[in-house]
């Protein structure tokens, strides 16, 4: 008999297999039964199951295993980002907005208001904060409100990042998160100069997007945006994605072909998150379990149009679809571990404060500083490295938190403790009864399970999709 070693491996149970994980991500579909004859040691060495899961570092026939330092690269490159630094910056120009979304997650304010804007000098300390960060690649984001309504504040920042950028030599992004309402000739001449992305939001058809927003004419005023920013910066500077309110969610393939109809090759089907007016919503339970069914309805929507010869990318799924398929990490901030806050993003607050995430930010408005890292006047070492910090690092592991440690599912996900605490209480969360586990989990294994049950249909697609 053959002597092999077992190497570390989750396991579960999708669409009557068993899939196994393994530590890198590499996933391995099975009959039922495999993981009880590789324990029991009664599996046939001789068939090619066992060859693969020799190969693919789920066995070892030695008690090292060849190739282990491949192995170990390979788990490196899924925690690259940490050796990176911190890539993403977004900076709150304003809480003041024209809109009155029914949803809004970050608590913004009339367009009136003077109180809540972001300071030229911490705008300064904000941009000098950038550059500590070690990342050759900075992104700086711009977010509100409605941050094109501080059009001198916008260029103040990026052209500070510019000036001191001559010396640092880093590659960077500008992103612009707008509605796209208030794309005035000011604006467009800074997204112009500065090559500036624009990041929008249409939730679907005029009836719904009107609703979701509060104005009778937000749809119009939106899409004439959209116009506007691809005739002047190019159809590819200029994105969208929806969030699903609950009206939303019963028309999946409505909002589908909306995004297709005006263009769009991508959407992301986004929920809702429990921050600002969205935490008001009476039964969340109910919205995540009609969620993933929207999801799902909505996905093999985008299946049929990609069927059909025509490019329409999901990309949450194509950020799963990447952590499975391929060896890279993915430098989405919800479903990193170590989780994404400070790690991978900081927010540059209007108030004048470091936070740890847009979220963070949100429960700011809501007087929960739980994750308000510091001053912007501080320095940068005793805001990422500060106590604070430091304890939220011993819970932001998937690798160790109950519940997510012994899922087969954990190489795919990420932690996130903002979210625990603000819909359970603590920081470290209880993943049975966690709503955001319930939902990742529902996508993930749904995704799986197309690749063992329609792989020959989604497979092509699928590719196209994480190495565009």
């Amino acid at each position: 008999m053959t002597k092999y070693y077992l190497l570390p491996f989750r396991f579960t149970t999708i669409a009557g297999h068993e899939v196994l994980v393994n530590e890198v991500g590499d996933m391995l579909t099975a009959p039922m039964g495999t993981v009880k004859q590789i324990v029991m040691r009664t599996i046939d060495t001789s068939s090619d199951l066992y060859k693969s899961l020799v190969a693919n570092f789920f066995l070892s026939e030695q008690r090292l295993p060849n190739l282990l330092d491949i192995y170990a690269e390979r788990l490196a490159e899924k925690k690259r980002f940490l050796d990176d630094g911190t890539a993403l910056h977004i900076f709150v120009l304003t809480l003041r907005c024209n809109q009155l979304c029914v949803y809004c997650q970050a608590s913004s304010l009339e367009e009136c208001v003077s109180h809540a804007t972001m300071s030229h000098d911490s705008m300064r300390y904000a941009v000098q904060h950038l550059f500590k960060s070690r990342s050759k690649h900075l992104t700086m984001e711009f977010q509100g409100g409605e941050p094109t309504l501080e059009p001198k504040l916008l260029r103040y920042g990026i052209e500070l990042a510019e000036e001191i950028n001559q010396t640092e030599q880093r590659h960077m992004t500008y992103v612009l998160c707008t509605n796209c309402i208030n794309l005035t000739e000011e604006v467009l001449q800074i997204c112009e100069q500065y090559n500036v992305l624009i990041s929008t939001s249409l939730d679907g058809p005029s009836w719904l997007h009107n609703k979701n927003r509060g104005k009778e004419d937000s749809y119009e005023k939106v899409v004439k945006g959209i116009t506007k920013a691809r005739e002047r910066l190019g159809n590819d500077r200029v994105s969208a994605l929806m969030t699903a309110s609950e009206n939303s969610l019963n028309f999946p393939k409505e909002i589908v072909d909306e995004y297709l109809s005006l263009g769009f090759t991508s959407i992301f089907l986004r929920a809702l998150n429990p921050y600002g007016k969205a935490s008001e919503n009476n039964d969340w339970k109910l919205y995540t379990e009609r969620f993933i069914t929207f999801y799902k309805e909505a996905f093999e929507h985008i299946l049929d149009i990609n069927k059909q010869g025509q490019i329409m990318i999901e990309e949450f799924a194509a950020i799963i679809l990447r952590k499975i398929i391929t060896p890279w990490c993915t430098g989405f901030v919800d479903l990193q571990s170590p989780a994404g806050i400070v790690n991978s993003v900081l927010i540059y607050n209007y108030d004048g404060y470091m936070y740890a995430s847009d979220e963070s930010r949100m429960l700011a408005e809501n007087k929960d500083y739980t994750f308000q890292i510091g001053k912007l006047e501080d320095q940068y070492e005793s805001l990422v490295y500060s106590a604070k910090v430091k304890e939220w690092s011993k819970i932001w592991n998937n690798e160790t938190l109950a519940g997510c440690s012994d899922c087969a599912l954990q190489a795919y996900c990420g932690a996130d403790p903002v979210r625990n605490h603000s819909t359970q209480g603590d920081l470290y969360g209880h993943r049975p009864t966690s709503l955001l586990c319930m939902k990742n989990k529902a996508i993930i294994e749904y995704l799986i399970s197309l690749l063992i049950e329609r792989k020959d249909e989604v497979i092509p697609i699928f590719k196209h999709w994480v190495i565009r």
